[in-house]
């Protein structure tokens, strides 16, 4: 998470999120939002780190990595977690108006075996 959270401080003018996705205890990528700054409204951080991890595996499929996001992610990105079948997913405060897990549930309504742990540090 600690990772994560030097990755969030690199955000300049958008909400500061930060993620990184491992494997085996090694940082496979990082990413922050670029909302703003690209001028994409899908330029969250976790959808940029997911389709870097899957450029660098070859696949989309990423069930043997782990995902930590600063905050609760959006209904978009814990959708696109669950697609991506990552292994745990990791984030630090909830998000308590928006939140994919806390506010939409979005894990059970999809048959998914991600582990989802929140309120890290």
């Amino acid at each position: 998470m600690k990772n994560a959270i030097e990755e969030a401080k690199k955000v300049t003018i958008d909400i500061p999120v930060g993620v990184v996705i491992k494997k085996d205890d090694k940082i496979i990528v990082s990413s922050h939002n670029l909302k703003e700054e690209l001028k994409d409204t899908t330029a969250h951080a976790e959808i940029l780190a997911i389709r870097q991890a899957e450029q660098i595996v070859g696949r989309m499929r990423l069930e043997v990595f782990y995902i930590f996001v600063t905050l609760e992610t959006c209904p978009m990105c814990a959708w696109a977690i669950l697609q991506s079948r990552i292994k745990n997913l990791y984030f630090g405060s909830y998000d308590r108006q928006y939140g994919g897990f806390s506010v939409c549930n979005l894990d059970k309504i999809i048959n998914s075996s991600t582990k989802i742990y929140g309120g890290i540090m």
